[in-house]
C-alpha cells in the first residue's frame, strides 16, 4: 500500500465563500497553525491576477507567497493553484529554490489540455512538483479521460487529481474513475481526489479510495470545517480522525479546531456554506453550482420549479454558468411556466378507480383492431389518444404537447383536451399542465407526447395503463404512423430516439406498470 497524504486547501478553495479574503493576520495565522495538524500538504491560495492584496489568499506571482508562509516547517509541502483558463504569465513563476511554494497545483477544463500541456512542462523545467487537475472529470468519457492521462504521464508529474467539480460524482461512478486513473497512470505518480459536497458524497469517496490499498500514494483533499462554496468539501478534522482511527496515523485534531473557532466560524455565520436543497437540485441535474445560487438568490421559484429550470437547461451549458445564462434561462422558464397543482388535483379525481387506455398513433392501431376492442370492454375504462382524434374508437380524452399536431384537433372533438402549457397559440382547451414538469431530459425527445402522457398520469395517481399504438420508429420515411396526415418523417434517427425512449421506458416502469396490447420496440406485449 502507498503512502496517504492529506492536502488542506482551505485558503484556496474555502476562499470562494469570502473572495478569499481572510484579512492578512488570518493568513498567516492559519499557515502557522496548520502546521501543527501534522498533515503533509498545505495550499496556501491562488496564484493568478496581477495585483497583491496582503488580505486576500491570492497571489500575482510566487515571490508574494513567500512572506505569508515563514518560518516554513521542515515536514510541510507547501503549494499553490493556477487556473488555465487565466493562467499568469509563466515569467512570474521563478525557479523553486525552497523559500517559497515546492508544488503548483494547475487545474483546466478538457477543452485546455494541450495548453496546460505545454504549461505544466514549463512549471516542471523550473523544478516544481507538479499536480495535474482534471476539472469536472465526471464530464470525460473513459477514453478521454485515459487519453489525458496518457498525455500528462509522458511528464511524469507528481500527482494526477480527479475532481468532483460539481458535487455529484457517486461512489460507483467514482470507484470507476478511481480504477481507470490507477490502471492507465504511469508508475510512482500519486492519484489525489478533490471532492465537494453537495449530495454529500465526499467522506465516502474519500474513504473508499484510501480503502482500494492501492500501490501508488494517494492523496486527498480536504478544507477545515468543510469550508468551500454552495455545499463546501470534505471536512478535513473529520476525514484526520477516520484516518487516526482506522490507519495508525497521528494528526492532531485540536489544532483544526481552533482553526474552526479563532478564523473561521466568524466567516461561516456571515457566509454560510453547507448542504442545502437548491447545491442538492443542481448536483442532480449536472448543473454548475454557480446556476443553484444564483436561482436561489431569486427567492421566487418553488422546489419544483427550481428544479425543473435546472433540469431544462441544455447539456452544453450546464457545466458552463455566467449570470446572463442563468438569467435567460431563468427567464424563459418563468415567461412559460404554470402552476397546475389545481389541475393535477381535478385528474387525479377525474381518474381515480378508472381503467386507462392510451392510444398512440402508430401503425399497429389498424392491425391489432381486435385486441384493442377486446380492451375496451373492460368496466371503466377511460380512453387517452396522444395527438390525435379518431371516431373509430371512444375516445374520452385526448393529450397533446405539440402545436403541429393539436391545429388539426383543436375545436373538432368532444373529447376533453389535455395540453401541455408550450402551446400558446392554443386557444379551445380544458385543462393545461405545466410543460416542463413531464419532459424528458434529452433533448431529442424533450417533448415526445408519448413519454409526456405517462408521466402526467403518474403526477395524478394512475398505477397501471394499457398502451397501444406505440410503436416506436422504423427508419421507413413516412411510415410510422396509422393516419398519412400525422407523418413526420423521423428515418433519419429512429434507432436514436428508440433507444432514447426505451430508457425513459425504464424508468418510467419503477413508478406506473405498463402493459402494452399492440407490438412496439418499447416492451413486451402481454
Amino acid at each position: 500500500m502507498g503512502k496517504i497524504s492529506l492536502l488542506d486547501c482551505t485558503l484556496r478553495d474555502g476562499g470562494y465563500v469570502n473572495d478569499w479574503r481572510f484579512g492578512e493576520e488570518t493568513i498567516k495565522g492559519f499557515s502557522q497553525k496548520i502546521v501543527q495538524t501534522g498533515i503533509e500538504m498545505y495550499e496556501v491560495g491562488f496564484i493568478k491576477g496581477d495585483t497583491y492584496d496582503k488580505d486576500r489568499a491570492v497571489f500575482p506571482d510566487i515571490e508574494s507567497i513567500r512572506d505569508v508562509i515563514q518560518p516554513k516547517a521542515e515536514k510541510m509541502i507547501y503549494v499553490g493553484m493556477l487556473d488555465m483558463s487565466a493562467p499568469i504569465p509563466l515569467e512570474r513563476i521563478t525557479p523553486c529554490d525552497g523559500t517559497s511554494i515546492e508544488g503548483i497545483r494547475v487545474i483546466f477544463k478538457k477543452d485546455k489540455i494541450e495548453e496546460a500541456y505545454t504549461y505544466c512542462q514549463r512549471i516542471m523545467e523550473l523544478g516544481y512538483m507538479l499536480f495535474v487537475n482534471f476539472v469536472g472529470t465526471d464530464l470525460y468519457t473513459d477514453k478521454e479521460f485515459i487519453e489525458a492521462i496518457e498525455r500528462f504521464n509522458v511528464l511524469r508529474p507528481y500527482a494526477m487529481t480527479i475532481v468532483d467539480t460539481f458535487g455529484l460524482i457517486k461512489r460507483k461512478q467514482f470507484l470507476r474513475l478511481a480504477y481507470l486513473a490507477d490502471n492507465n497512470m504511469a508508475e510512482g505518480i500519486a492519484l489525489c481526489y478533490h471532492a465537494h459536497n453537495n449530495l454529500q458524497q465526499a467522506f465516502g469517496n474519500a474513504e473508499a479510495l484510501v480503502e482500494l490499498n492501492l500501490k501508488r500514494d494517494i492523496c486527498i483533499d480536504a478544507c477545515v470545517f468543510g469550508m468551500g462554496r454552495g455545499a463546501g468539501n470534505l471536512n478535513l478534522e473529520l476525514f484526520a480522525e477516520y484516518m487516526n482511527e482506522n490507519y495508525d496515523t497521528h494528526y492532531r485534531i485540536e489544532p483544526m479546531l481552533e482553526i474552526m473557532d479563532e478564523y473561521l466560524n466568524d466567516i461561516y455565520k456571515a457566509k454560510f456554506w453547507g448542504y442545502s436543497l437548491p447545491l442538492y437540485l443542481s448536483a442532480n441535474a449536472g448543473c454548475h453550482p454557480n446556476y443553484a445560487v444564483y436561482l436561489e438568490e431569486k427567492d421566487s421559484l418553488t422546489v419544483r420549479s427550481f428544479n425543473e429550470l435546472l433540469r431544462s437547461i441544455p447539456k452544453e451549458e450546464k457545466a458552463n454558468f455566467s449570470k446572463e445564462k442563468a438569467e435567460k434561462y431563468y427567464r424563459e422558464y418563468q415567461e412559460s411556466f404554470i402552476d397546475d397543482r389545481e389541475t393535477i388535483k381535478k385528474l387525479s379525481a377525474e381518474f381515480d378507480g378508472k381503467n386507462v387506455l392510451l392510444l398512440a398513433p402508430g401503425k399497429s392501431l389498424l392491425d391489432c383492431k381486435a385486441v384493442i376492442e377486446k380492451a375496451l370492454q373492460e368496466p371503466d375504462t377511460v380512453v387517452i389518444a396522444v395527438n390525435f382524434a379518431e371516431e373509430e374508437y371512444p375516445i374520452q380524452y385526448i393529450f397533446s404537447s405539440n402545436m403541429r399536431r393539436y391545429n388539426k384537433i383543436e375545436g373538432k372533438t368532444n373529447a376533453t383536451c389535455i395540453i401541455t402549457s408550450n402551446m400558446k397559440e392554443a386557444e379551445q382547451y380544458d385543462y393545461m399542465v405545466n410543460f416542463a414538469s413531464y419532459t424528458s431530459a434529452e433533448s431529442e425527445i424533450i417533448d415526445n407526447s408519448g413519454v409526456m402522457a405517462l408521466k402526467l398520469l403518474i403526477a395524478i395517481g394512475v398505477k397501471q395503463v394499457r398502451i397501444a399504438g406505440m410503436d416506436g420508429y422504423s427508419g421507413i420515411q413516412n411510415g410510422d404512423y396509422f393516419d398519412r396526415n400525422l407523418d413526420y418523417d423521423f428515418s433519419t434517427e429512429a434507432e436514436k430516439r428508440n433507444r432514447l425512449i426505451s430508457a425513459e421506458m425504464e424508468q418510467i416502469k419503477k413508478k406506473i406498470q405498463l402493459q402494452f396490447l399492440t407490438p412496439t420496440h418499447y416492451g413486451t406485449v402481454e
